[in-house]
Protein backbone atom coordinates (compact mmCIF):
# COMPACT_ATOMS: atom_id res chain seq x y z
CA UNK A 1 0.00 0.00 0.00
CA UNK A 2 1.02 3.29 -0.20
CA UNK A 3 1.69 5.76 2.53
CA UNK A 4 -1.24 7.44 2.12
CA UNK A 5 -3.32 4.69 1.84
CA UNK A 6 -1.96 3.38 4.95
CA UNK A 7 -2.66 6.23 6.75
CA UNK A 8 -6.15 6.50 5.96
CA UNK A 9 -6.31 2.59 6.88
CA UNK A 10 -4.92 3.71 10.32
CA UNK A 11 -7.25 6.07 10.97
CA UNK A 12 -9.84 3.77 10.42
CA UNK A 13 -8.83 1.09 12.78
CA UNK A 14 -8.30 3.98 14.82
CA UNK A 15 -11.94 4.36 15.01
CA UNK A 16 -12.69 0.80 15.37
CA UNK A 17 -11.04 1.06 18.77
CA UNK A 18 -7.90 -0.96 18.28
CA UNK A 19 -5.40 -1.18 21.21
CA UNK A 20 -1.99 -1.00 18.72
CA UNK A 21 -2.03 0.02 15.03
CA UNK A 22 1.49 -1.97 13.76
CA UNK A 23 2.17 0.78 11.00
CA UNK A 24 5.14 -0.92 9.56
CA UNK A 25 8.67 -1.77 9.32
CA UNK A 26 10.77 1.31 8.72
CA UNK A 27 14.38 -0.46 7.62
CA UNK A 28 12.76 -1.87 4.90
CA UNK A 29 12.48 1.15 2.15
CA UNK A 30 11.62 5.06 2.57
CA UNK A 31 8.44 4.41 1.61
CA UNK A 32 7.54 2.68 4.85
CA UNK A 33 9.64 5.01 7.19
CA UNK A 34 6.83 8.17 5.07
CA UNK A 35 3.98 5.86 5.92
CA UNK A 36 5.00 5.54 9.69
CA UNK A 37 6.21 8.91 9.96
CA UNK A 38 2.45 10.00 8.91
CA UNK A 39 0.95 7.71 10.51
CA UNK A 40 2.84 8.27 14.52
CA UNK A 41 2.27 12.19 13.83
CA UNK A 42 -1.30 12.37 12.57
CA UNK A 43 -2.99 9.23 14.01
CA UNK A 44 -0.75 8.76 17.02
CA UNK A 45 -1.73 12.33 18.32
CA UNK A 46 -5.32 12.31 17.89
CA UNK A 47 -9.04 11.01 18.26
CA UNK A 48 -10.50 10.47 15.10
CA UNK A 49 -13.86 9.19 16.58
CA UNK A 50 -15.90 10.71 19.61
CA UNK A 51 -17.62 7.80 20.19
CA UNK A 52 -14.54 6.32 21.53
CA UNK A 53 -13.80 8.69 24.33
CA UNK A 54 -10.39 10.41 23.37
CA UNK A 55 -9.33 6.47 22.34
CA UNK A 56 -5.50 7.62 21.01
CA UNK A 57 -3.91 4.30 20.16
CA UNK A 58 -0.36 3.30 20.41
CA UNK A 59 1.49 3.14 17.15
CA UNK A 60 3.64 0.41 16.75
CA UNK A 61 6.83 -0.25 13.92
CA UNK A 62 8.47 -3.39 13.67
CA UNK A 63 12.23 -3.41 13.99
CA UNK A 64 15.55 -6.12 13.89
CA UNK A 65 17.74 -6.28 16.81
CA UNK A 66 20.27 -4.33 14.59
CA UNK A 67 21.30 -0.42 15.91
CA UNK A 68 20.36 0.49 12.16
CA UNK A 69 16.71 -0.78 11.99
CA UNK A 70 16.33 0.36 15.42
CA UNK A 71 17.63 3.93 14.60
CA UNK A 72 15.02 4.24 11.82
CA UNK A 73 12.15 3.04 13.59
CA UNK A 74 12.40 5.83 15.92
CA UNK A 75 13.23 8.01 13.77
CA UNK A 76 9.92 7.67 12.14
CA UNK A 77 7.72 6.36 15.63
CA UNK A 78 9.29 9.75 17.87
CA UNK A 79 6.22 11.42 16.75
CA UNK A 80 3.46 9.27 18.49
CA UNK A 81 2.17 10.12 21.73
CA UNK A 82 2.14 6.40 22.56
CA UNK A 83 5.05 4.87 20.58
CA UNK A 84 6.23 1.65 20.91
CA UNK A 85 8.98 -0.28 18.76
CA UNK A 86 8.34 -4.33 18.40
CA UNK A 87 11.60 -6.35 17.87
CA UNK A 88 11.87 -9.70 16.50
CA UNK A 89 14.34 -12.43 16.59
CA UNK A 90 13.60 -16.30 16.48
CA UNK A 91 13.69 -18.83 19.42
CA UNK A 92 14.19 -22.29 17.56
CA UNK A 93 16.65 -23.91 19.55
CA UNK A 94 18.51 -25.82 16.70
CA UNK A 95 22.64 -26.25 16.06
CA UNK A 96 23.20 -22.63 16.40
CA UNK A 97 19.70 -20.92 15.66
CA UNK A 98 18.40 -18.51 18.09
CA UNK A 99 14.86 -16.21 18.75
CA UNK A 100 11.29 -15.95 19.64
CA UNK A 101 10.11 -16.10 16.53
CA UNK A 102 8.81 -19.73 15.63
CA UNK A 103 8.06 -19.81 19.50
CA UNK A 104 6.08 -22.95 19.11
CA UNK A 105 8.86 -25.45 17.95
CA UNK A 106 11.47 -24.21 20.35
CA UNK A 107 12.57 -25.90 23.42
CA UNK A 108 10.30 -25.44 25.93
CA UNK A 109 13.32 -24.70 29.13
CA UNK A 110 15.21 -22.40 26.55
CA UNK A 111 12.13 -20.51 26.40
CA UNK A 112 11.71 -19.81 29.86
CA UNK A 113 15.47 -19.03 30.16
CA UNK A 114 15.45 -16.43 27.28
CA UNK A 115 11.69 -14.83 28.55
CA UNK A 116 12.88 -14.60 31.95
CA UNK A 117 16.31 -12.91 30.63
CA UNK A 118 14.32 -10.16 28.52
CA UNK A 119 11.85 -9.32 31.17
CA UNK A 120 14.82 -8.74 33.62
CA UNK A 121 16.10 -6.90 30.58
CA UNK A 122 13.26 -4.23 30.86
CA UNK A 123 10.73 -6.07 28.42
CA UNK A 124 7.03 -5.05 29.12
CA UNK A 125 5.81 -7.32 26.79
CA UNK A 126 6.45 -10.90 25.05
CA UNK A 127 5.44 -12.46 22.27
CA UNK A 128 4.58 -16.06 21.29
CA UNK A 129 4.49 -16.93 17.68
CA UNK A 130 3.17 -19.55 16.16
CA UNK A 131 4.89 -18.26 12.65
CA UNK A 132 4.53 -21.61 10.22
CA UNK A 133 0.68 -22.16 12.15
CA UNK A 134 2.26 -25.39 13.14
CA UNK A 135 0.31 -25.76 16.22
CA UNK A 136 -3.23 -27.47 16.83
CA UNK A 137 -5.32 -25.39 19.74
CA UNK A 138 -4.76 -27.38 23.03
CA UNK A 139 -0.97 -27.74 22.13
CA UNK A 140 -1.05 -24.00 21.30
CA UNK A 141 -2.77 -23.09 24.76
CA UNK A 142 -0.82 -25.80 26.32
CA UNK A 143 2.39 -23.55 25.27
CA UNK A 144 0.46 -20.18 26.38
CA UNK A 145 -0.09 -22.35 30.17
CA UNK A 146 3.41 -23.09 30.42
CA UNK A 147 5.07 -20.51 29.43
CA UNK A 148 2.92 -18.40 32.30
CA UNK A 149 3.65 -21.17 34.62
CA UNK A 150 7.27 -21.07 34.31
CA UNK A 151 8.62 -18.07 33.21
CA UNK A 152 10.63 -15.64 35.73
CA UNK A 153 8.76 -12.24 36.31
CA UNK A 154 6.47 -13.53 33.58
CA UNK A 155 3.42 -12.17 36.06
CA UNK A 156 5.12 -8.41 35.75
CA UNK A 157 4.71 -8.50 31.73
CA UNK A 158 2.19 -8.67 29.25
CA UNK A 159 1.89 -12.19 27.37
CA UNK A 160 1.37 -11.27 23.57
CA UNK A 161 0.22 -13.96 20.97
CA UNK A 162 0.81 -13.91 17.30
CA UNK A 163 -0.52 -17.08 14.92
CA UNK A 164 -0.62 -17.71 11.35
CA UNK A 165 -2.88 -19.94 9.62
CA UNK A 166 -1.11 -22.40 7.49
CA UNK A 167 -3.84 -25.06 8.75
CA UNK A 168 -6.45 -22.75 9.04
CA UNK A 169 -6.43 -22.91 12.62
CA UNK A 170 -5.05 -19.11 13.18
CA UNK A 171 -8.35 -17.87 15.00
CA UNK A 172 -9.08 -21.07 16.79
CA UNK A 173 -5.32 -20.92 18.61
CA UNK A 174 -5.79 -17.62 18.96
CA UNK A 175 -8.75 -17.97 21.01
CA UNK A 176 -6.84 -21.01 23.24
CA UNK A 177 -4.03 -18.88 23.53
CA UNK A 178 -6.52 -16.31 25.52
CA UNK A 179 -8.16 -19.26 27.49
CA UNK A 180 -4.88 -19.85 28.68
CA UNK A 181 -3.79 -16.41 30.24
CA UNK A 182 -2.34 -14.58 27.15
CA UNK A 183 -4.45 -10.95 27.10
CA UNK A 184 -2.91 -8.83 23.94
CA UNK A 185 -3.25 -10.70 20.44
CA UNK A 186 -1.92 -9.69 16.89
CA UNK A 187 -4.46 -9.87 14.25
CA UNK A 188 -5.42 -8.97 11.10
CA UNK A 189 -8.16 -6.87 9.12
CA UNK A 190 -9.57 -10.08 6.83
CA UNK A 191 -7.03 -12.19 8.14
CA UNK A 192 -4.27 -11.29 5.45
CA UNK A 193 -0.66 -11.69 6.16
CA UNK A 194 2.57 -13.80 5.78
CA UNK A 195 1.78 -17.11 3.11
CA UNK A 196 -1.99 -18.63 4.51
CA UNK A 197 -2.26 -15.44 6.30
CA UNK A 198 -2.70 -14.26 9.65
CA UNK A 199 -5.82 -14.76 12.63
CA UNK A 200 -8.53 -12.37 11.65
CA UNK A 201 -9.80 -9.06 13.56
CA UNK A 202 -13.42 -10.05 12.92
CA UNK A 203 -13.38 -13.73 13.43
CA UNK A 204 -11.34 -13.04 16.69
CA UNK A 205 -13.34 -10.08 17.76
CA UNK A 206 -16.98 -11.68 17.00
CA UNK A 207 -16.11 -15.03 18.60
CA UNK A 208 -15.35 -13.06 22.30
CA UNK A 209 -18.31 -11.05 21.65
CA UNK A 210 -20.58 -13.40 21.53
CA UNK A 211 -18.97 -16.12 23.30
CA UNK A 212 -18.18 -13.93 26.49
CA UNK A 213 -19.24 -15.85 29.54
CA UNK A 214 -17.58 -19.22 27.65
CA UNK A 215 -14.43 -17.16 27.63
CA UNK A 216 -14.80 -16.41 30.93
CA UNK A 217 -16.15 -12.59 30.64
CA UNK A 218 -13.18 -11.80 27.95
CA UNK A 219 -13.95 -8.70 25.79
CA UNK A 220 -12.79 -6.09 23.29
CA UNK A 221 -13.04 -2.19 22.81
CA UNK A 222 -13.52 -2.77 19.26
CA UNK A 223 -16.09 -0.91 17.85
CA UNK A 224 -18.16 -3.84 15.63
CA UNK A 225 -19.95 -1.45 13.46
CA UNK A 226 -16.88 -0.35 11.88
CA UNK A 227 -15.52 -3.84 10.83
CA UNK A 228 -17.29 -4.61 7.43
CA UNK A 229 -16.63 -0.41 6.43
CA UNK A 230 -12.78 -1.45 7.50
CA UNK A 231 -11.98 -4.62 5.93
CA UNK A 232 -13.70 -2.89 2.73
CA UNK A 233 -11.06 -0.70 3.02
CA UNK A 234 -8.12 -3.15 2.85
CA UNK A 235 -9.62 -5.22 0.06
CA UNK A 236 -9.58 -1.94 -1.92
CA UNK A 237 -5.81 -1.13 -1.10
CA UNK A 238 -4.43 -4.24 -0.89
CA UNK A 239 -6.29 -5.61 -4.21
CA UNK A 240 -6.95 -8.85 -1.93
CA UNK A 241 -10.38 -9.77 -2.75
CA UNK A 242 -12.49 -11.48 0.21
CA UNK A 243 -13.62 -14.86 -0.83
CA UNK A 244 -17.33 -14.25 -0.79
CA UNK A 245 -17.86 -17.14 2.37
CA UNK A 246 -15.45 -15.56 4.41
CA UNK A 247 -17.10 -15.49 8.23
CA UNK A 248 -18.11 -11.85 9.35
CA UNK A 249 -17.28 -9.65 6.00
CA UNK A 250 -17.66 -11.92 3.42
CA UNK A 251 -21.01 -10.91 1.03
CA UNK A 252 -22.51 -14.66 1.76
CA UNK A 253 -22.17 -14.00 5.52
CA UNK A 254 -25.63 -12.98 5.72
CA UNK A 255 -27.12 -13.96 2.72
CA UNK A 256 -29.22 -17.43 2.63
CA UNK A 257 -30.34 -18.87 -0.17
CA UNK A 258 -32.18 -22.05 0.46
CA UNK A 259 -36.17 -21.87 1.05
CA UNK A 260 -36.11 -23.31 3.91
CA UNK A 261 -33.92 -21.29 5.55
CA UNK A 262 -35.72 -18.26 4.22
CA UNK A 263 -39.10 -19.46 5.55
CA UNK A 264 -36.99 -19.72 8.95
CA UNK A 265 -35.96 -16.49 8.86
CA UNK A 266 -39.31 -14.81 8.39
CA UNK A 267 -40.38 -16.77 11.48
CA UNK A 268 -37.30 -15.99 13.48
CA UNK A 269 -34.11 -14.54 12.57
CA UNK A 270 -32.29 -16.33 15.30
CA UNK A 271 -33.57 -19.87 13.32
CA UNK A 272 -30.23 -19.32 11.15
CA UNK A 273 -28.16 -16.50 12.71
CA UNK A 274 -26.35 -16.23 15.91
CA UNK A 275 -24.98 -12.72 14.87
CA UNK A 276 -27.16 -9.70 14.57
CA UNK A 277 -26.47 -7.92 11.53
CA UNK A 278 -27.28 -4.69 13.11
CA UNK A 279 -24.00 -5.62 15.65
CA UNK A 280 -21.91 -5.01 11.85
CA UNK A 281 -24.02 -1.78 10.74
CA UNK A 282 -25.61 -4.10 8.19
CA UNK A 283 -29.38 -3.19 9.45
CA UNK A 284 -30.19 -2.24 5.54
CA UNK A 285 -28.93 -5.68 4.35
CA UNK A 286 -31.28 -7.55 2.31
CA UNK A 287 -31.15 -10.82 3.03
CA UNK A 288 -33.15 -12.30 0.23
CA UNK A 289 -31.21 -13.12 -2.55
CA UNK A 290 -32.75 -15.09 -5.01
CA UNK A 291 -30.06 -17.65 -6.35
CA UNK A 292 -30.79 -20.71 -8.87
CA UNK A 293 -33.87 -22.77 -7.61
CA UNK A 294 -33.41 -21.94 -3.77
CA UNK A 295 -36.37 -19.69 -2.55
CA UNK A 296 -39.77 -20.61 -1.44
CA UNK A 297 -43.15 -18.86 -1.97
CA UNK A 298 -42.71 -17.27 1.64
CA UNK A 299 -39.97 -15.46 0.87
CA UNK A 300 -41.48 -14.06 -2.65
CA UNK A 301 -44.30 -13.02 -0.73
CA UNK A 302 -42.12 -11.47 1.80
CA UNK A 303 -40.29 -9.65 -1.26
CA UNK A 304 -43.25 -8.22 -2.87
CA UNK A 305 -44.53 -6.91 0.52
CA UNK A 306 -41.58 -5.20 0.66
CA UNK A 307 -41.77 -3.83 -2.56
CA UNK A 308 -44.93 -2.83 -1.69
CA UNK A 309 -47.21 -5.50 -3.61
CA UNK A 310 -49.59 -7.62 -1.74
CA UNK A 311 -50.01 -11.03 -4.08
CA UNK A 312 -51.24 -14.16 -2.57
CA UNK A 313 -53.36 -17.15 -3.39
CA UNK A 314 -53.29 -18.44 -7.56
CA UNK A 315 -52.12 -15.00 -8.72
CA UNK A 316 -48.88 -15.98 -6.14
CA UNK A 317 -49.06 -19.28 -7.58
CA UNK A 318 -48.36 -17.99 -10.83
CA UNK A 319 -45.76 -15.31 -10.40
CA UNK A 320 -43.73 -18.15 -8.10
CA UNK A 321 -43.39 -20.37 -10.89
CA UNK A 322 -42.81 -17.80 -13.61
CA UNK A 323 -40.10 -16.68 -11.09
CA UNK A 324 -38.92 -20.13 -10.71
CA UNK A 325 -38.50 -19.94 -15.03
CA UNK A 326 -36.69 -16.95 -14.69
CA UNK A 327 -34.10 -18.27 -11.44
CA UNK A 328 -33.21 -21.15 -14.15
CA UNK A 329 -31.73 -18.71 -16.23
CA UNK A 330 -30.07 -16.19 -14.15
CA UNK A 331 -27.84 -17.06 -11.35
CA UNK A 332 -29.18 -13.83 -9.45
CA UNK A 333 -32.78 -12.18 -9.44
CA UNK A 334 -32.39 -8.35 -8.36
CA UNK A 335 -35.95 -6.55 -7.14
CA UNK A 336 -35.86 -5.04 -10.47
CA UNK A 337 -36.69 -8.63 -11.52
CA UNK A 338 -39.08 -8.83 -9.46
CA UNK A 339 -41.06 -6.14 -10.05
CA UNK A 340 -40.84 -6.81 -13.83
CA UNK A 341 -42.31 -10.03 -13.08
CA UNK A 342 -45.34 -8.25 -11.29
CA UNK A 343 -45.82 -5.72 -14.36
CA UNK A 344 -46.22 -8.57 -16.56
Amino acid sequence: MTPNEKLKIARQLAKLGVDIIEAGFPATSVSEVEAVKLIAQEVGNATVDEDINGHVPIICCLSRCRKEDIDKAWEAMKYAKFPRILFFIATRFNDIEFGLEDATRSEREFLYEILGEIIKAGATTIGIGDTVGYCLPREFGQLVADIKANTPGIENVIVAIHCHNDLGLAVANTLEGISSGATEVDVTINGIGERAGNASLEEVVMTIKYKEMLLGGLYTGINTRHIVMTSKMVEEYTQMQVQPHKPIVGDNAFSHESGIHHDGMLKNKTTYEIMSPEDLHLENLVIFEYILLCSGRQTLKAKLIELGHNIDGKELNDLFWRFKSVAETKKVITDDDVLALVSN
